[in-house]
């Protein structure tokens, strides 16, 4: 397993693809995690869940993407409440801020590590269904209620926890954000914020001067703001 000193930060920021093992065709975890993500999806079919990836890796080149397309109003920026806020009235700080709500910059974004997962629960849903990633699909009264149950006594068996499983002032809760402790641990602590900084000047992100001159508070706020990993998590590698 990798330790801090061995992460080279093209991984860290998503620059990076030489740790990734590929589920599918679109899908891609990080290699050391495949084991554990095997053994998670056949304890999960054993209680008749389908565990599936809705996102696994993800490039900094593609979360670049999905922030522009916020940004410049291509895609709608959601509160925690699920509604459509308009970003016509916010200053680019308090616009950005918005878009961290559920997404986080480039080449900071948890996904760029490969052992951080979006799940769900393809025979949960009906054939017809648009996965959302919401709250609410989720929740007691949600779709994928049964899953979320299910993850919450069961993943740390197999090394996962919920690092957004509440809201802490930066990001929202995502119970459907998994992350595998033994490897997400070490990223974390690889992390580097001028490495990021420079990253970011070099690249064509909207908001650019607002990120730059926020960017220790962002990173307080939302980059090291996550749950801590619970003691009942299996921290040793399968």
């Amino acid at each position: 397993m990798p330790t801090s000193k061995d992460i080279n930060s093209a991984q860290i920021l998503g620059q990076n693809e030489q740790h990734l093992y590929y589920v599918n065709e679109r899908v891609a975890i990080h290699q050391e995690m495949k084991t554990a993500f095997s053994a998670l999806v056949a304890a999960a079919s054993a209680a008749d869940i389908d565990l599936k990836i809705a996102s696994g890796f993800r490039s900094f080149d593609r979360q670049l993407l999905l922030w522009n397309n916020k940004f410049s109003g291509k895609t709608p920026i959601k509160n925690m409440a699920g509604e459509v806020i308009s970003p016509a009235n916010l200053s680019p700080l308090d616009l950005a801020h918005s878009i961290l709500l559920y997404s986080a910059l480039p080449g900071a974004s948890r996904h760029h590590w490969g052992c951080d997962i979006d799940v769900y629960a393809q025979n949960l849903l009906a054939d017809d269904y648009q996965l959302q990633l919401e709250p609410w699909e989720y929740s007691a009264q949600g779709p994928l209620a049964k899953l979320s149950n299910w993850l919450v006594k069961y993943a740390h068996q197999f090394g996962f926890y919920f690092p957004y499983a509440s809201f802490q002032g930066g990001v929202a809760s995502e119970p459907w954000h998994l992350s595998y402790a033994p490897l997400a641990q070490q990223y974390q602590q690889a992390f580097n914020i001028e490495r990021l900084a420079k990253a970011l000047v070099n690249s064509s992100i909207l908001g650019k001067d607002e990120i730059i001159n926020n960017l220790d508070d962002i990173a307080k706020r939302y980059i090291n703001n996550v749950c801590a990993v619970p003691r009942n998590v299996i921290l040793t590698k399968l």
